[in-house]
């Protein structure tokens, strides 16, 4: 059973490795429009949401 359990959790992972690359690329897309518009409030916010899915994938890289 634990190791049912553990390729489970696998294989969400590798499903979401794809979908976190993708929040990552709008999100620097949000980021440079923002850079654009001189929009500080928007350039702090996408900041902190790429430092947060950076971690997010580092930990699934290590997996």
């Amino acid at each position: 059973m634990k190791y049912l359990l553990e390729e489970v959790r696998r294989l969400e992972e590798k499903e979401r490795l794809p979908v976190l690359r993708m929040e990552i690329d709008y999100e620097l897309l949000t980021l440079y429009d923002a850079l654009q518009a001189n929009d500080t409030v928007q350039i702090i916010k996408s900041k902190e949401r790429l430092k947060t899915l950076r971690k997010q994938l580092m930990v699934l890289q290590d997996n």
